[in-house]
């Protein structure tokens, strides 16, 4: 389910060529710790053993793409290179110092198997927010909402086969935190990743649009890990979540907002602000109101390492971070509380964001996305600039601290959920 992969193959076969697939480790990537790296290991093991079913060696190289891809090119006399797309600062350079690297007759194309509406196709600007994007986003479905064609067995054999992959150099190679362990609730790869898929349609879907904010309540899909590794694609989420409209409308339609129109909505922002993980890629207003109050007294104030260890005067806060730390994904209701407190209770915005964003890069499994860095959602990632810099929100009424930034309480949770219970399940191991 890959658009990128499809275009590969079908450039391949037209041209009678054989096809490969290549896959560069980086050592280190942002906050990203072995919990992260084992998930995606593992996925490309998978991956590793589909690609040699469909006779489409699968190579994965050691080290930054510009060191390795530009020489195996040559050396394998490659006609051409296509790529997937993300609209991160670092992916965007990777692929840059590809391009200015590759043989001058190399054709090098880039397709956005991210999205289902390409970024670039979706708006040709940032949008403000959800409404002024979602009717572009509708209005396009109809031509990229179709089902995937297949991936067939390559019949022109490759000039030389790929080495086995020894996957325990690739963990050795890295050079990160082995400390943030791997979760055991979530199995990585494409079937693990479609048997949760299956179990949110036949057992959460239903009350996904009334219990989504309940954290006490299984009603999310808990695909974000699965979607942010490209291991399950939002795109065959939608196609099999949107069979079931007839029986449950209102969860799918909901579904389908923030899975297709706030997840792109969060990727056009990353792709046109190149601010997107500063309190400068917030809104003027935003911006204004958070200076206007920056020296404002604070009621609370914690050091990171007291926020990482889930130890502040706040147990649902606590009990929050806790689950983050022990599961690697945070309920999506909760984020938002999450985030907002640590503006409440940080020196500054600046320093409330620098905070948010390494914890969540640190420990969610989905971290070191655009839904993390910008979106509104309750299928992952954290929203650190929705949360503490009003992005895609509106001006609520001033207050200390946040000033015009919407604001949440506890109180304002004890109303929505049973937070006790909450608490309880994730209290601090004595």
């Amino acid at each position: 389910d890959n658009w990128a992969f499809l275009y590969a193959q079908r450039l391949a076969l037209k041209q009678e060529l054989p096809l490969c697939v290549c896959f560069c480790l980086v050592p280190k990537f942002l906050d990203a710790t072995i919990r992260h790296y084992g998930f995606m290991l593992r996925g490309l093991q998978e991956v590793a053993e589909e690609c040699t079913e469909l006779s489409i060696p699968f190579h994965l190289l050691l080290g930054y793409a510009k060191d390795v891809l530009p020489a195996f090119v040559v050396e394998h006399g490659v006609g051409g290179l296509v790529t997937d797309f993300s609209p991160l600062r670092l992916p965007r350079q990777w692929v840059e110092d590809v391009r200015e690297r590759l043989p001058e007759d190399v054709p090098f194309a880039q397709v956005d198997a991210h999205n289902i509406v390409p970024c670039w196709v979706a708006s040709p600007k940032q949008e403000y927010s959800a409404r002024t994007i979602r009717g572009k986003i509708h209005a396009q479905l109809p031509e990229f909402l179709t089902e995937f064609p297949p991936i067939i067995r390559h019949p022109y054999p490759p000039s030389c086969p790929a080495e086995p992959v020894t996957w325990e150099a690739c963990y050795s190679s890295l050079q990160v935190d082995r400390t943030v362990k791997e979760v055991e609730w979530a199995t990585p790869g494409t079937a693990a990743g479609m048997a949760v898929l299956q179990s949110f349609i036949t057992e959460r879907l239903k009350s996904f649009s009334s219990h989504r904010n309940d954290p006490n309540k299984a009603a999310l899909s808990n695909l974000s890990p699965w979607f942010h590794f490209g291991q399950v694609s939002t795109q065959r989420a939608i196609l099999e979540v949107q069979k079931h409209r007839g029986k449950y409308k209102e969860s799918v339609d909901t579904f389908v907002e923030e899975a297709v129109v706030r997840r792109e909505l969060a990727e056009n922002f990353c792709y046109y602000n190149e601010n997107y993980d500063s309190v400068q890629g917030a809104c003027d207003w935003a911006q204004t109101t958070l200076k206007l109050h920056a020296k404002d007294k604070r009621p609370f104030l914690y050091e990171l390492q007291e926020l990482e260890q889930g130890t502040t005067h706040d147990p649902l806060w606590n009990a929050a971070q806790l689950q983050m730390v022990q599961e690697g994904k945070m309920h999506g209701f909760l984020r938002m509380y999450w985030a907002k407190k640590i503006l409440e209770w940080t020196r500054s915005p600046e320093e409330a964001l620098q905070f948010a964003i390494y914890l969540n890069d640190r420990y969610e499994l989905d971290g070191r996305d655009p839904n993390g860095y910008v979106g509104k959602l309750r299928e992952g990632a954290c929203s650190c600039l929705w949360s503490i810099c009003g992005i895609h929100d509106q001006g609520w009424a001033e207050r200390a601290v946040f000033g015009k930034i919407r604001y949440m309480n506890y109180a304002g949770c004890k109303r929505k959920f049973d937070v006790g219970q909450f608490e309880r399940r994730y209290a601090p191991r004595t």
